[in-house]
């Protein structure tokens, strides 16, 4: 399985970088690093979701980013090298090829084309922030729900993946018991299924026309961007 990211630059760019990647597990829940941190290493998740967490002084915190295969986690917080400006959380469990940051700083150095593929990327991911607190400030929580568990979607491996109510109340920034009013909504509407720990996308169509506009416009920029866009894997037949 492939980082999308990797995969779309020039041949010449990936053979700087495959020698010095290796494949690290993370464990749904696990902090990749911390806001304040030195960042060391450059994650291209392979598998999995990595949530971006905005820190609050109450010490609530509240995603303001999601990323998955598509993308890169641990160079889009600042400049190379800087401190996390954001808390990097496993969200779905997964792999990443990793790099050392101070090989990656010096692979874009020697490569233009590269530094323009992080640019747009970085660029793609800046808007992805910039919608989010914009949506979360104004939108409805069913159209909120309905928008994160697309993007989570996207990112998976199948329709089902595991997810608490906690987890979903973290992510959103809402009270557990409001997303149990709000899921059980879309759960009646025939849009998701729900388990103990985890949720299941029914109706993808529906749920996309259940949730705002953000949805779409976040997509809208990376394709605009000609970035690598995730899309939700087809369910496997079984003969």
């Amino acid at each position: 399985m492939d980082n999308l990211w990797i995969a779309a630059l020039p041949r010449a760019d990936q053979a700087r970088l495959k020698p010095h990647l290796h494949e690290t597990a993370f464990d749904r829940g696990q902090m990749l690093y911390d806001a304040g941190e030195d960042v060391g290493e450059v994650w291209f998740p392979l598998r999995g979701v990595v949530s971006l967490m905005t820190l609050l002084p109450d010490d609530r915190m509240v995603e303001t980013g999601a990323v998955g295969r598509e993308g890169i986690v641990g160079v889009t917080c600042g400049p190379l090298n800087a401190r996390a400006a954001s808390r990097a959380i496993s969200q779905i469990g997964g792999v990443a090829a990793c790099c050392p940051a101070d090989v990656f700083s010096e692979a874009l150095e020697a490569s233009e084309p590269m530094r323009m593929a992080l640019a747009k990327f970085t660029e793609s991911l800046f808007a992805q922030v910039q919608q989010t607190a914009a949506c979360n400030a104004q939108h409805r929580l069913d159209e909120r729900l309905a928008r994160w568990l697309l993007a989570i979607h996207d990112r998976a491996d199948g329709p089902r993946f595991d997810l608490t109510q906690a987890d979903i109340a973290g992510m959103l920034g809402v009270r557990r018991a409001t997303v149990s009013e709000v899921g059980t909504m879309l759960e009646e509407k025939g849009l998701i299924h729900r388990g103990r720990g985890w949720v299941e996308v029914l109706d993808r169509k529906a749920l996309e026309a259940h949730a705002c506009g953000c949805y779409a416009a976040m997509r809208t920029v990376m394709e605009d961007l000609d970035v690598p866009v995730p899309h939700a894997r087809e369910p496997e037949l079984v003969d």
